[in-house]
């Protein structure tokens, strides 16, 4: 099976949807994609209702992180946040998600209490700081198949150069991939990648609604990225639907208005494979 690493040595950008629990991310692997992605955003909302501001906890996300592992065997791109703490916070956090089957974790250098990357008010911790959380993160991974993402947010702080600095530092670091949240421009991505990209594989974040362009993979991967993630975009599709069903289902008091749109009851069981573990079960004298 490809590892992780040995994929993004190849030049097609990689793209990893958002999931979110075990259902998402087994269509995700059905419809054909090669990664995954699991953000802390996801998380929040799914899990609490909440806004992606830093309510979320190292062990739930581990939770989703290993239920959805246990469904699936596509590589796990998963958001650790800040770490959820110090370096040696950082260093519970990448044993756990390890654990769980993360195959790259993402490690942020914002301030506590932190935020959706597109949302305004932004705080960063120092270089020096992060640079331990991020040698703590390499240090604590029991396998080198297991990859360290290292973002920034600072140049909604501290603007691009500034960025880039960071940038170069967390590289020194020994990390396998960098990010750089929230690009404005299409010239602001090809700066980035012509500066880090021939070093290590440069990760795109598009957000719908936010601050960086939409691109499709293909247009990225031309400007030089290798991860693409649409972290959000699965809740947000599902948060709209989902909003025009009980409208639905309220209005008319039945599910018929909408029926041609879902799927029935052995088109969901096909789906998630109840046939099969029927089977399984009577193999075993179930």
């Amino acid at each position: 099976m490809t590892t992780l690493r040995e994929r993004l040595r190849e030049a097609r950008p990689l793209l990893a949807p958002g999931v979110y629990d075990p259902l998402s991310a087994l269509l995700a692997q059905q419809a054909g994609f090669e990664a995954l992605y699991l953000s802390g955003g996801a998380v929040a909302y799914t899990q609490l209702g909440r806004s992606d501001v830093g309510l979320t906890t190292a062990s739930e996300t581990a939770d989703v992180l290993a239920r959805i592992t246990d469904r699936v065997a596509l590589p796990m791109i998963v958001d650790g946040d800040t770490g959820y703490g110090n370096a040696l916070n950082v260093q519970r956090t990448v044993r756990a998600f390890e654990r769980a089957g993360a195959a790259m974790i993402q490690l942020e250098d914002q301030d506590f209490p932190k935020r959706c990357g597109h949302l305004d008010g932004k705080r960063v911790i120092g270089v020096k700081e992060m640079c331990g959380k991020l040698k703590a993160a390499l240090d604590a991974r029991a396998s080198d198949d297991t990859l360290i993402l290292a973002r920034t947010d600072a140049l909604a702080v501290e603007g691009i150069e500034a960025a880039f600095e960071r940038a170069q530092a967390y590289a020194d670091c020994g990390v396998d991939a960098l990010f750089i949240e929230a690009l404005r421009t299409p010239a602001d991505m090809d700066a980035a990648c012509a500066r880090f990209g021939p070093r290590l594989p440069m990760l795109a974040n598009m957000v719908e609604g936010g601050k960086s362009p939409i691109q499709s993979a293909g247009e990225l991967g031309q400007r030089g990225f290798r991860i693409v993630i649409f972290p959000g975009g699965t809740v947000r599709f599902l948060a709209a639907q989902l909003q025009r069903y009980f409208g639905s289902l309220q209005a008319h008091g039945s599910t018929l208005p909408l029926r041609d749109e879902m799927l029935d009851f052995d088109q969901l069981n096909g789906v998630i494979g109840t046939p099969e573990l029927m089977a399984l079960g009577a193999r075993y004298g179930g």
